[in-house]
């Protein structure tokens, strides 16, 4: 990637944009909204000033929470607790080569991205409590270098109000001559998609990112007090399309190049009006209806439902209801589940900009096929140890039998026949 084709994508008049951090399952917005720094997406700014770090010399100490570099409110450092008396501190330097962008749960200053755990879609209208949180306060940190191509790499863990990280007694960490670092208590988990964010772009292995950036082969379940084997041949550079996860909320890193890829906003509209130009009609009551460019709006009698085993795409219709949610098509009599279809939105998820014909299933979020293609084959992180593939937009988990729809409109019933 030449510097020239980087700085014409993200060089604005008066800022320069590195990429987008886009949490999985909100489809824009979060429910409650967004609001300052607790957001569905945050994107990344080449700051005024740089406040990246880097690792400077390290100590072997008796009283780790006594020492000046703990204790100094302006230095960086990392505390490797190795028993009740003894650790080790690693300094860290200003670094005016790169800018540090922090991810946690924390509401604290140095957090910039604040992100919670994220409730799937089918599961919203619950009332039950929501469990305690498992994503840390301080998650992870991602430096990115100010210079062209403006490389972004990530690191678990990030620095607290007094610029410190702790790794305590029980936490995954180990120490040589010439090494320490560690893991924090649930991970940090990394996927490189092989063949990027691409329609051909296919699910790599997933990765756990230590303190120091380095990256190991996924722990038996993610609390394990044993660390696994690192992958010297790989790196923590944020790619295209790489996903991290902080155990309760995914999210994906899009670059400012890579999201040439995804359509704009007046590009989508103009997808989305192409299939509203043919007049896409319901067949049993013959209203013509209406594709939403956002979101699900309030479209009554002009909003389209699909049935998720066919894809026949109706209006809202009494014909063939039960009691159950299943009901029968009427265009092909198969029976099974009729749903509203609603847009995927959040654009920067899509891998292509082609015209949204299909929907996920069971949730009828709208997409382009190679996006429904793309996203049906990653599987994210659920608990301690599994995996799941999930909706993007609403994080509602893919049927495995049939992850997406075909979506068959009646459309162009009042053109003349040629």
């Amino acid at each position: 990637m030449s510097s020239d084709a980087c700085s014409q994508v993200t060089e604005t008049a008066e800022k320069i944009k590195f990429g987008e951090l886009i949490v999985l399952g909100y489809n824009g917005h979060l429910i409650s909204g967004d609001k300052g720094r607790r957001r569905s997406k945050y994107i990344l700014w080449k700051r005024e000033k740089a406040n990246g770090v880097k690792p400077s010399q390290r100590h072997l100490v008796t009283n780790p929470q006594a020492s000046k570099a703990v204790q100094d409110q302006s230095q960086h450092s990392v505390s490797y607790t190795l028993s009740r008396n003894k650790a080790i501190i690693v300094e860290y330097l200003k670094d005016e080569d790169t800018d540090m962008f922090q991810i946690g749960r924390s509401m604290e200053g140095p957090i910039d991205f604040v992100v919670m755990d994220t409730v799937p879609g089918h599961l919203r209208n619950q009332r039950d409590t929501a469990p305690q949180s498992t994503i840390s306060r301080f998650a992870c940190r991602i430096l990115v270098d100010r210079s062209p191509p403006y490389t972004a790499r990530i690191y678990a863990a990030g620095f607290d109000s007094g610029r410190n990280i702790f790794l305590g007694e029980k936490a995954v960490k180990w120490y040589s001559d010439d090494n320490v670092d560690g893991l924090t208590t649930n991970g940090v988990f990394i996927m490189q998609p092989q063949g990027g964010f691409t329609p051909a772009g296919k699910p790599g292995p997933w990765r756990e990112v230590s303190v120091g950036g380095g990256l190991f082969s996924l722990r038996d379940s993610r609390p394990s007090p044993l660390k696994s084997h690192q992958m010297t041949e790989e790196d923590n550079v944020l790619r295209d399309g790489t996903l991290i996860d902080l155990c309760g909320a995914t999210i994906v890193w899009r670059s400012a190049l890579g999201l040439i890829s995804s359509p704009s906003e007046n590009e989508f509209q103009q997808l989305v009006g192409r299939l509203n130009a043919g007049r896409p009609q319901c067949p049993v009551g013959l209203n013509t209806l209406v594709l939403p460019t956002r979101g699900s709006l309030n479209l009554r009698d002009r909003q389209p439902y699909v049935y998720l085993p066919c894809g026949h795409v109706h209006g809202n219709h009494e014909w063939g209801e039960t009691d159950t949610n299943i009901r029968k098509c009427p265009l092909c009599l198969m029976d099974g589940s009729f749903i509203k279809l609603q847009m995927g939105c959040e654009l920067s998820l899509y891998v292509d900009s082609e015209q949204p014909t299909y929907c996920f299933s069971p949730c009828g979020h709208m997409v382009s096929e190679c996006t429904a293609k793309f996203w049906s084959r990653i599987a994210v992180p659920h608990g301690s140890h599994g995996f799941q593939t999930i909706c993007p937009f609403c994080a509602t988990p893919l049927l495995e039998s049939r992850p997406f729809v075909k979506l068959i409109f009646q459309d162009n019933t009042d053109l003349p026949v040629t």
